[in-house]
């Protein structure tokens, strides 16, 4: 129990795989008995308490992150640009992970128990795009929430975070605090639940290997390589190359002056752990004020998630592929539209995008009890890419900052930093 949680995952996660190939040389059709049903549930058990986080994690997230960004200087200027940059990367991370997963198809060829009986008919299609943008809006906030309305809930969610910058100071005072203190809570019982992913990894690793072999695992890994060459191309290109037509500044120095905060953010997979050294790293290093850095960097913390929103997007995709489920352009644009959302309201917690997958997974159609197995396999592999992820997460929140800082007129940039 003294290890980190990453090394406590992959020791259950062996340790699932020798039960597995016990109780499939023990039982030659599916396996029962108590016993394997007792490791089993422990998956079940798991998975249903990451989804008993997901409305009240993403709401107070989302409501908490949209409220505190307007002040009047906020709904201005700043936060125009602020909020098209963080939109615009997070679209090109998606797009990324979309066209990998489409070309590479990780998830082909995978011979899963649950495959057999997923029923394809039963994948959401709304006739057009226009007809998404309308099941967006619920016609009872309540019941989008009881019945998992996730487009719903995260749309009254942003909608009320505007709605709260305009009341009254000491109305919007309250409320602000009542919602964070409630993020507060749902965050701690969001890293509580994180903590027993080994024993969920356990059950669930041990049901995949006793029901499907060890095809899933070979899928994972080229799943794996998947997301690893979406982030690359994000962190190594996309990003630079926004960055240098923007500001006509050498990437090269923005990298160098942030390389703590990148170190931060891939040892500790969390964005808001690593916002402090972000924000000293923007300031004292790239030569950001702090009026532009204390606006941003926050801002992106909660809602710019490019490495999250990309694994969302390429993990249901890898998800339907392993399922047999070819999806239409309706529903590529579905995930597309929900991975950002999602991306938005995931929290800057370790994990919180495997979380958030649930959501888009929901989005398209999926039923749970299809794709909790898929999801637990991914999550034994999750720690070294919520790492990368979270580290392209923070560059992505500093280009932005230094992007907004120059367009905003200032010049007294990267002075400390040497090439």
């Amino acid at each position: 129990m003294k290890l980190k949680l990453h090394w406590q995952i992959l020791i259950a996660m062996g340790i699932g795989v020798v039960f597995g190939i016990i109780f499939q040389n023990v039982y030659k059709g599916e396996p029962t008995g108590w016993f394997y049903g007792m490791i089993t549930s422990l998956g079940t058990i798991f998975i249903r308490l990451l989804k008993m986080v997901i409305v009240p994690l993403i709401f107070s997230s989302i409501v908490v992150g949209v409220s505190g960004i307007s002040d009047g200087r906020s709904l201005g200027r700043l936060g125009g640009k602020t909020f098209l940059f963080y939109i615009t990367t997070s679209l090109f991370a998606i797009l990324i992970g979309l066209t990998l997963t489409n070309i590479i198809r990780p998830g082909d060829g995978v011979s899963l128990a649950t495959a057999a009986t997923f029923d394809p008919s039963s994948l959401q299609t709304p006739g057009s795009p226009a007809g998404i943008l309308i099941r967006m809006i619920p016609l009872n906030p309540i019941h989008a929430a009881s019945s998992g309305d996730m487009l719903g809930i995260i749309f009254f969610a942003i909608f009320l975070g505007v709605i709260i910058t305009k009341i009254k100071p000491q109305y919007r005072d309250t409320l602000r605090n009542l919602f964070e203190a409630i993020f507060g809570a749902i965050m701690k019982i969001t890293e509580a639940v994180i903590k027993l992913a080994p024993l969920g990894v356990l059950g669930l690793i041990t049901k995949a290997v006793a029901t499907s072999g060890f095809d899933l695992f070979a899928a994972v890994g080229i799943y794996m390589g998947t997301i690893i060459a979406g982030l690359s191309i994000h962190f190594l290109i996309v990003l630079p190359m926004l960055f240098f037509l923007l500001t006509r500044i050498n990437p090269i120095l923005h990298y160098r002056a942030m390389a703590s905060a990148m170190a931060t953010a891939f040892s500790t997979s969390s964005s808001n752990a690593t916002l402090p050294v972000t924000m000293r790293s923007i300031e004292e290093n790239a030569g950001v004020s702090n009026r532009i850095s204390s606006f941003v960097l926050p801002m992106g913390a909660t809602i710019n998630m490019d490495g999250t929103a990309l694994y969302e997007c390429a993990g249901v995709l890898f998800i339907a592929q392993v399922l047999g489920v070819d999806l239409s352009f309706t529903q590529q644009f579905i995930v597309v539209l929900t991975a950002l959302l999602a991306s938005i309201g995931a929290a800057g917690i370790p994990s919180a995008g495997l979380v958030m997958i649930f959501i888009v997974t929901q989005a398209v159609g999926f039923k749970d009890m299809d794709v909790a197995l898929i999801i637990g396999t991914m999550l034994a592999v999750d720690r070294p890419l919520d790492m990368f992820r979270t580290m392209v997460n923070v560059t992505s929140d500093s280009v932005g900052t230094v992007i907004i800082a120059k367009s905003e007129g200032e010049t007294n940039l990267y002075k400390n930093v040497k090439m």
